[in-house]
């Protein structure tokens, strides 16, 4: 069973910048892309920034210009920064790995993390 754990997170000052890492674990063979959504109260879950393998990253509207999204196939780990930080910025955090293989999946599955929360305020 492939798992996905969030760290970071927490309360943020407006002005600075969140910084999140995800880690996937499980006896995976592949990851075709991972990343982060994010769905604030009362909202949709939306796209903060994905990236493939081979580096093709895709960032969300309400980010582009202040986010930068890497990851690290060497242990399946994407870290996402997130600067100029404002109280929209709020939401709770979802990790995502798309198209996963592993050992006895060959077919690509998608999974989700828990979710961190990140609050943006003074």
């Amino acid at each position: 069973q492939v798992q996905l754990v969030e760290s970071g997170g927490g309360l943020v000052q407006p002005g600075g910048s969140l910084r999140l890492s995800c880690a996937a674990s499980g006896a995976i063979l592949s990851i075709n892309d991972m990343g982060w959504y994010r769905q604030a109260p009362g909202k949709q879950r939306e796209l903060v920034a994905t990236i493939a393998t081979g580096g093709r990253a895709n960032f969300g509207d309400s980010v582009k210009g202040r986010v930068t999204v890497s990851r690290d196939d060497g242990n399946y780990t994407v870290n996402l920064e997130v600067s100029s930080i404002t109280p929209e910025d709020t939401a709770v955090y979802y990790c995502n790995a798309r198209g996963v293989t592993t050992m006895t999946v060959a077919y690509g599955v998608d999974y989700w993390g828990k979710g961190t929360l990140v609050t943006v305020s003074l």
